[in-house]
């Protein structure tokens, strides 16, 4: 199919699923709201919290004599493939047959409906308490705003939806062998979809509902994406709840909000067990580490000791993963810390959850890692890690090169695994940070690992993360962000697929029904990394990573309106099926690429996996 077909056929599947979507709700109209993931599959959500096996601090860092990172337990939300396309709160969600929902099962009992996840964490207005001491503001003002634009926001996700037992209609109805292939699987009783799966690593101030876009997204497309909330002080807040047999006082923390003080049920006015609360942590005498004028630089002792923590919790999720495959999910929804009665949880828990469904359901080597920014920087440490050899590959998104560890003096301890960056214009000027990210790719690339890096153009650091999604105009207004958000999600979703469609083995991508628009091969490379990079949008040194540089500014937000009216007007998009920004670029240059590997190797790549998964089958 050549590119063009390829554009077309996305666009109309595209449209064609979105089209399906339930209308608006009223809460959908009033508040902020996330769009619908465009994928054949509908996504449902659960979210875990379960004792590590060693609980313990990392590093030697203290402050008042007591450690500053402490590990009780891992918190992971998972993104996955279900049986049902999203429901709204006043619309039963059909089953895959398109039939009702909320109908009585056998013995007249009415099913239960399944419910949309909320996106702020549990408990909300603590929650927005956290984001204001990070950003170091009044939390009166932030909890206000919050609450009008997107604490009551809900994902186009099911909780604890029944996990996907078909193939995609689309992939069904082929006339070729491979629908012919997945028609005989899918009615042979025995045989079920199984599906590869991505861990992601969340940023500084993230948590595991900020990249729900990408996450879900992901999933939409047949992987069980895993979601981690990491501990370590880089979120804006989060809550530890604790076994039975472990106490707040166990180990002692810096932090003031690390005490036994309870959070009423206001409901059943009793209260929640023992738990914690651990937020933003500043590097001391450095809390602007992250800038990149910062003449005091990263604070790499902090930085490092938390990226050895998060180490620890991706192992502990992949442990929990592990249970969950091999058939022991009523042991994990034993020790699951977030169920009714526990602080920041859902009353449901994993109630719903059929664990049967869920035994030999995923691809637990070859998976994938994938993080943004601090969590870029964590997936590169992953690759490099021996001890986790089930790492496949790592797709980073707009990395802080700065606070990534160099690779060191052991030659085993190097990316040596396929590698995809995919960075923001905005951090491409910063030239610390792409110079670092250049020499993790000739890392990867002196390992004879295939190795992407490409840049978003017109986008800003947070063009990835569900922030831009749902306040797009503050991002447009203050850090000049000039690509649709809609369209940055979309620019990071097709060529993290194209490459997992390279990478991946064959028997994981086999009965995909992405169109692959080949963004990453056809695109040439480059002679230097800056080589095809045009400078009209780099900031003043001040905005550095912050914003970019809007010419007439004026003008071109003045003839964005005219091009939103006109259209409105007319009743009809603006006919390519891609959400307009401030400045629209054409398909085929919205992207900048700055290192890509040769077309030979790419091939040699997907052959070594057929072979690999040939020798695997006999």
């Amino acid at each position: 199919m050549s590119s063009e077909a390829n554009t077309q056929a996305s666009t109309e599947n595209r449209k064609r699923r979105t089209d399906t979507n339930p209308p608006k709700t009223l809460r959908e109209r009033f508040l902020h709201s996330l769009p619908y993931y465009t994928g054949p599959y509908g996504v449902g959500f659960l979210e875990i919290e379960a004792p590590v096996r060693q609980p313990r601090t990392f590093s030697e860092l203290r402050r008042d004599n007591v450690p500053l990172l402490r590990l009780d337990t891992v918190l992971f939300a998972v993104y996955y493939p279900c049986t049902v396309k999203t429901q709204t709160d006043d619309h039963a969600a059909p089953d895959r047959h398109g039939k009702n929902d909320s109908k009585k099962a056998a013995g007249g009992v009415k099913k239960t409906k399944l419910s949309r996840v909320g996106w702020l964490p549990r408990p909300r207005v603590l929650t927005c308490k956290g984001y204001a001491k990070e950003f170091s503001v009044p939390h009166l003002p932030v909890t206000a705003y919050i609450a009008a634009t997107s604490m009551f926001t809900k994902l186009p996700a099911l909780r604890n939806a029944k996990l996907a037992e078909h193939w995609p209609e689309e992939m069904l109805g082929d006339e070729g062998p491979t629908g012919q292939t997945a028609r005989n699987e899918e009615s042979s009783s025995q045989k079920k979809p199984k599906f590869p799966v991505i861990i992601f690593s969340h940023g500084l101030g993230g948590s595991r509902m900020s990249y729900s876009s990408i996450c879900g997204e992901l999933a939409s497309y047949g992987f069980i994406v895993v979601a981690v909330e990491h501990r370590d002080g880089s979120g804006a807040r989060t809550y530890v709840n604790l076994p039975e047999h472990r106490e707040v006082s166990d180990s002692e923390s810096s932090l003031e909000t690390f005490n036994a003080k309870k959070i009423k049920n206001k409901k059943r006015g009793k209260e929640s067990g023992q738990h914690y609360c651990v937020d933003y942590l500043f590097p001391k005498n450095n809390e602007q580490d992250t800038a990149p004028n910062n003449e005091r630089g990263v604070d790499m002792q902090l930085r490092a000791a938390q990226i050895e923590m998060r180490m620890t919790e991706i192992e502990e999720a992949f442990r929990i993963l592990g249970y969950i495959d091999s058939g022991r999910g009523h042991e994990v929804e034993a020790m699951n810390l977030r169920r009714k009665g526990n602080v920041a949880s859902s009353s449901q828990g994993l109630t719903g959850i059929v664990w049967e469904d869920w035994k030999d359901r995923m691809f637990l080597d070859n998976v994938t890692i994938m993080g943004h920014s601090f969590g870029g920087a964590t997936t590169v440490e992953a690759l490099r890690t021996e001890s986790l050899s089930w790492i496949g590959q790592g797709i980073i998104l707009d990395a802080w090169g700065p606070a990534t560890p160099r690779a060191g003096e052991n030659p085993s301890h190097r990316v040596k695994k396929p590698l995809l960056s995919i960075g923001s214009e905005a951090f491409m000027h910063w030239q610390e940070n792409f110079d670092r990210l250049v020499d993790i790719c000739n890392e990867a690339r002196g390992e004879n690992a295939l190795t992407w890096m490409m840049t978003i153009r017109g986008s800003t650091h947070l063009s990835q993360t569900d922030f831009a999604v749902l306040y797009s105009t503050w991002t447009d207004l203050f850090m000049k962000t000039l690509v649709n958000p809609l369209r940055a999600i979309y620019l990071t979703i097709s060529p993290s697929l194209e490459f997992l469609k390279i990478t991946l083995p064959p028997e994981q991508t086999k009965y995909n029904t992405w169109v692959d628009e080949e963004i990453l091969k056809t695109t040439e490379p480059p002679t230097t990394p800056l080589a095809v990079v045009t400078h009209d949008h780099r900031p003043d040194d001040q905005w550095i990573a912050v914003r970019l540089k809007v010419d007439n500014e004026a003008t071109l937000r003045l003839k964005r309106w005219f091009r939103h009216k006109n259209r409105v007007l007319m009743g009809k998009g603006d006919g390519s099926g891609m959400p307009s920004g401030l400045i629209n670029w054409e398909r085929g240059n919205e992207v900048w690429m700055h290192v890509s590997p040769d077309p030979e190797s790419v091939e040699e790549q997907m052959q070594r996996n057929e072979r690999t998964t040939s020798c695997n089958a006999a």
